[in-house]
């Protein structure tokens, strides 16, 4: 399966086709993040990362921002027809560079 592209998840949710893992709708709750909030990264955000040989499906990394206007990290998944929606955080300076779209490079 090809990966896909910020115009397949719109289209997923425009046409209602989206699951929400339980991994997500928990950590959504622990971060304060709302699905509101997951929906508009999601319609006006970037991809950022993908992952071809995730399981079951491949994925992507997200970024954008909330109604708040806060940046907000959202894994999805997608398998040719529905979107799987996996985890959404608060990025950190710790992990990610001041742009908090590019990872920091791990000192060896």
């Amino acid at each position: 399966m090809e990966i896909f592209e910020i115009s397949d998840i719109i289209k997923s949710l425009r046409e209602n086709r989206i699951r929400w893992t339980a991994h997500a709708l928990n950590r959504l709750v622990q971060r304060d993040i709302s699905i509101n909030g997951v929906k508009k990264v999601l319609i006006e955000g970037e991809v950022i990362e993908q992952y071809e040989g995730d399981y079951p499906y491949p994925s992507c990394l997200v970024y954008g921002k909330n109604e708040n206007n806060k940046v907000i990290h959202v894994v999805c998944g997608y398998d040719g027809n529905e979107l799987w929606i996996i985890t959404a955080y608060y990025p950190d300076e710790l992990t990610w560079n001041s742009d908090l779209k590019s990872r920091r490079r791990k000192n060896r």
